[in-house]
């Protein structure tokens, strides 16, 4: 099956693609169509030769298919954006067509009969200049017996023509064509929404050579693991490893950061964000096409086109709404006159008016822009949620499950306690028990070496280890070595008790730092026990507010691990966790999930995207956190949170809330505006214009209240 991908520039509006599904549809070949309106995109699945007969099938409907390509997804040159939507040529016709029908209604006003050849010919040209484009799209609708905007329209200033009524005809008509062009524009604020991160990063990178000299290139001619710099104050262009320099970044297009992030060599740096003070050189590690901000932009523009559960109600109220409300405003029309002896045309007018109310873009469109401010609002904030359906869903999560190691905590172990047993100072035995662990590769080990190599406060240059030899790691019990020619233990509870060194005080601050839900290591000789080493994986500083914004949201919390349960049990009373579950393999925890959502329903799980993946899987919704330039969690994750602050697991929730009130809103709005037109209508109070303008207003005004989702809050730095 072959994919094409066309940009189609008047599709904008859920009409259009009725339009286009039903064309499509029906010819042999065609597979699965997939639209995104808010960057006019259609995709279509097929088995065709060649994608000729495609265009040709849309041109006859009216759309004018352009091919897109999409060898740089970074930038926005596949969507066409670099043209208005609206030319100034349509400004001009639409500004004519506009003057022409008020003069004829000025006209009108001041006694010229309705029907006279001069209120006529301002009538006409008002309609050749401004409503041409709709009698062609209403045309193109009977041709395929499709009941859209287009087509009630049409027969709304047709029938106006008929009863007499010119003057409001071309009113009718102009108001119609200037709210589609309102409309587009509204619309297009909401894709800016998208487009103001492609236009983040840079068209040109500075490049060394193989001679040594700085160029500026194409950021799309850069190739991976090429050397490039960076100025203060600059973007930059490519994903990339520092390899030289030292700076501060601002990372908020991909985190949602508000505060820069110091970067030293080694430190990873991202395409969009903005180096604030020093120089920099880095390696590339991602071209234009595949760097991190382009696979958010990517799936950020792949997510509207999942539909949500409130857009396809909409869609499915909306395909009998408009036949229901033609087929009422017939019988309007027809039976008074025909059953009751009333006159014909004040019940006909009623019908246009009623005909013109009919039009439910207002409805239908509502939820796509509501969606798509949504995802951009969340992605603005370092938050990727991989489509409406996940944005929804998330106000309906009654508890979310954490793991610990990485998302709850660092992930990292680190020394917290040097308790001395002997008269030596703190700093000479962590040397010592560092030295003894140098050519361990244990985690615990790591992290005593690292403790004693890079002090905590960074005030001195890394330390030296002292010589050691007969280095020997004794599995599941630590390690021994020679250090200034006596052996040394680093020893865990079990081979300190084997060692017959375990007194009571040992014991005492053995079971306090256990308690404490930390790992406790013992260094000391074959008789003698010299002090006790705490290490522990530590708290994000962000973990404990989470949690109690999560609960103030109604959300309980579960904390799952594979550590013993006295551990999990410490930790879950650090943070406030309502219920730890310890000593857990990744089948356990998937049987967790099964029971959260049996007693739960909706039920998130956050890991890190890969370790945790069965019960990613199995959740509601799966969050993957702290996975800026991670491939595989941007790509199966349900919702990333591109950096380390869980804070942003509540406010995603949130802005889930906030999105499925806007839509209520929105339909409420939609339908609430056509349901007291068509009383007015009915009472003989509603006039055609009044119709359209009432149309108008409901579109825009749920355009504009989508869109407020936009300025949803940044979390607090």
């Amino acid at each position: 099956m072959k994919h094409s991908i066309f940009i189609i520039r008047n599709m904008d509006c859920p009409t259009e693609e009725a339009l286009i599904r039903k064309r499509l549809g029906s010819m042999p070949g065609i597979g699965e169509l997939a639209f995104n309106l808010m960057e006019r995109r259609l995709t279509v699945a097929h088995t065709l030769d060649d994608e000729q007969p495609i265009r040709d099938a849309l041109r006859e409907i009216g759309m004018k298919a352009v091919p897109a390509q999409q060898a740089q997804p970074d930038t926005c040159s596949n969507c066409e954006t670099d043209t208005p939507s609206v030319s100034r040529k349509i400004w001009v016709m639409m500004a004519v067509s506009g003057a022409a029908a008020l003069t004829a209604e000025i006209l009108a006003w001041r006694g010229a009969a309705e029907n006279s050849p001069v209120v006529i010919a301002f009538v006409l040209f008002s309609i050749a200049t401004g409503g041409l484009s709709t009698l062609k799209k209403g045309w193109i609708a009977l041709k395929t017996f499709t009941l859209n905007m287009n087509f009630l329209m049409s027969v709304a200033m047709i029938g106006a023509i008929a009863i007499g009524e010119w003057p409001e005809a071309a009113v009718v008509i102009f108001l119609f064509a200037l709210a589609e062009l309102i409309e587009t524009l509204s619309l297009e604020r909401a894709k800016n929404a998208i487009r103001g991160l492609m236009a983040m990063a840079p068209e040109t990178a500075t490049v060394r050579l193989d001679s040594g000299e700085w160029r500026e290139i194409a950021a799309a001619d850069v190739q991976v693991d090429q050397i490039a710099l960076i100025k203060p104050g600059g973007r930059i262009p490519l994903d990339g490893v520092v390899t030289a320099g030292g700076s501060s970044v601002n990372q908020a297009p991909i985190t949602g950061e508000s505060i820069p992030v110091a970067k030293v060599a080694g430190d990873p740096v991202f395409a969009g964000t903005l180096n604030e003070r020093g120089v920099l050189e880095f390696r590339v590690t991602a071209n234009k096409g595949n760097t991190t901000l382009a696979r958010i932009i990517r799936s950020v523009q792949e997510a509207q086109g999942q539909r949500a559960p409130t857009q396809r109600f909409v869609d499915q109220f909306a395909r009998y709404y408009t036949p229901a409300v033609v087929a009422f405003a017939v019988l309007v029309a027809a039976v008074p006159p025909l059953l009751f002896g009333a006159a014909f045309e004040p019940w006909f007018y009623k019908a246009l008016v009623m005909l013109v109310i009919a039009c439910p873009c207002a409805l239908v469109i509502s939820t796509p822009v509501t969606v798509v401010s949504g995802l951009a609002a969340a992605a603005r904030q370092g938050i990727l949620v991989k489509g409406g359906v996940h944005l929804e869903n998330g106000r309906l999560v009654k508890a979310v499950a954490l793991d610990k190691t990485g998302t709850l905590t660092h992930g990292r172990p680190v020394v917290t306690d040097v308790v001395p047993l002997v008269e030596q100072p703190a700093h000479t035995l962590l040397q010592l028990a560092a030295s003894v662990n140098a050519h361990s590769e244990h985690p615990v080990a790591a992290a005593i070496v690292a403790a004693w190599q890079t002090p905590a406060d960074g005030s001195e240059a890394p330390r030296a280890l002292l010589p050691s030899t007969a280095f020997e790691s004794l599995t599941g019990r630590g390690a021994k070595a020679i250090v200034g020619g006596r052996l040394y233990y680093v020893s865990n509870h079990r081979q300190v008790e084997e060692l017959g060194i375990c007194g009571a005080h040992v014991e005492t601050v053995l079971h306090r730092l256990e308690e404490q839900g930390k790992t406790a290591v013992v260094l000391g000789t074959e008789s003698n026990a010299l002090c006790v080493i705490g290490v522990a994986d530590t708290l994000r500083g962000h973990s404990a507010e989470a949690i109690r914004q999560l609960h103030a949201l109604g959300v309980a919390s579960v904390m799952l691990t594979g550590d013993n349960q006295t551990t999990a049990d410490a930790i879950a009373a650090q943070v406030g966790i309502d219920d730890a579950r310890g000593n857990l393999l990744p089948e356990d925890k998937l049987a967790v999930i099964d029971e959260l959502i049996r007693r739960h329903g909706k039920v998130g799980m956050v890991g890190d995207g890969i370790n945790d993946a069965p019960a990613l899987a199995k959740a509601s919704i799966g969050f993957a956190m702290g996975v800026a330039g991670t491939d595989t969690a941007i790509e199966t994750a349900d919702v990333a949170l591109m950096d380390d602050d869980l804070r942003k697991l509540p406010h995603f929730i949130r802005i889930s809330r906030d999105t499925s009130r806007v839509l209520w809103q929105n339909i409420t709005l939609a339908i609430g505006i056509k349901g007291i037109f068509f009383v007015l209508a009915l009472a003989g109070e509603a006039t055609l214009w009044m119709a359209v303008f009432a149309d108008m207003g409901a579109s825009l005004i749920v355009v504009f209240n989508g869109m407020r989702l936009l300025k949803s809050k940044n979390l607090p730095g």
